[in-house]
């Protein structure tokens, strides 16, 4: 019987290495290459963000798992899916970003800025009226009319402001005797300081006085008070002839002998004078209000009442010193 079995072929394919035409480092430089392009994007991303953005990032990196899973708010930023932050795990609700704290509340104390503003404020009015009286002392000196009154024309800066006094000498009054007349050279005064007051804004008082002497004739009833009002009017005329504004002039008084110059001599000469005051801010209110009220509760405790009249006692000006009529030969 023919054998008819086929013989059993074994086929062994060997493998031979490519070398240097082999893939595996192809898929390693391929890695390498992801990896460098990774980096580059982080720092680009990292170098585009804003500050607050990376800060942001810090403190969602250090969120504790246990709040980022019990949730809560702050955690990074604000944009954040996941809620929590912070190092504190005591709270229930997580921690905020110090931009989210709520600012200090600055209290500003409304009283003190109001004085600093009104202490600056008086301290320019100041150097306004010091420069006028040395524009009025620059007129006398360069009018050659009036240099020769230079010594009757006083001027200081008192609490209401600049105070301009032209008093009388010996032989030379500014009034005729007994009368409300101005002589010439007192008008030629007037007209000068009249124009260089408008150089300032502030209101001008006028109050006339008188010497201490018994007014001795004239109509019945008409003393030294009548007589000191009649010349401060007459002065206030002559100020407005000369140039000054008429809204300026916010008092015309007359005082007697009630403020007298020379206390020590009541009869002097130079306790006959005009005087103007341009007035400061605090001057012109208290003549605009006509010194003010004060208000008392009558319903207040004795204490309280007690307190507020003193300090309305105290608000109040000094009554002038009025001297003792001396009997002496009529004023002039």
């Amino acid at each position: 019987m023919a054998d008819n079995k086929k013989p059993i072929v074994v086929k062994r394919i060997k493998k031979v290495a490519g070398g240097h035409h082999g893939g595996a480092w192809k898929i390693a430089y391929a890695d390498f290459v992801t990896a460098m392009m990774a980096f580059f994007l982080l720092m680009w991303l990292l170098g585009s963000t804003a500050k607050g953005d990376l800060q942001g990032i810090s403190e969602y990196f250090k969120t504790p798992l246990k709040v980022a899973l019990s949730g809560g708010s702050g955690s990074g930023d604000s944009s954040s899916i996941i809620k929590g932050g912070g190092q504190d795990l005591t709270r229930s609700e997580g921690q905020v970003k110090k931009g989210e704290l709520p600012a200090e509340k600055k209290v500003i104390n409304l009283k003190a800025a109001q004085e600093e503003f009104l202490r600056i404020e008086r301290a320019k009015e100041l150097e306004k009226l010091k420069q006028l009286k040395v524009n009025i002392e620059k007129a006398i000196d360069n009018n050659p009319k009036l240099q020769k009154f230079k010594n009757q024309i006083l001027l200081d800066i008192t609490s209401e402001g600049l105070r301009i006094q032209i008093v009388d000498e010996q032989n030379r009054p500014m009034f005729q005797s007994g009368r409300a007349k101005l002589e010439p050279y007192t008008v030629e005064i007037l007209h000068e300081i009249g124009q260089t007051l408008n150089e300032v804004p502030n209101k001008v008082s006028i109050s006339g006085h008188t010497d201490a002497a018994a007014y001795g004739s004239g109509d019945k009833g008409y003393s030294n008070w009548e007589l000191s009002a009649d010349r401060a009017n007459a002065s206030r005329r002559e100020l407005i002839a000369g140039g000054m504004a008429e809204d300026k002039i916010v008092r015309v008084v007359g005082l007697s002998s009630a403020v007298l110059f020379n206390k020590d001599d009541p009869l002097s000469p130079v306790n006959r004078r005009i005087s103007l005051i341009v007035m400061n801010k605090k001057a012109e209110e208290a003549a605009s209000h006509d010194g003010g009220t004060v208000g008392v509760n009558a319903e207040g405790e004795g204490t309280e009442m007690k307190d507020a009249i003193k300090e309305g006692i105290q608000a109040l000006p000094a009554a002038p010193v009025v001297a003792p009529a001396t009997p002496a030969p009529a004023p002039r």
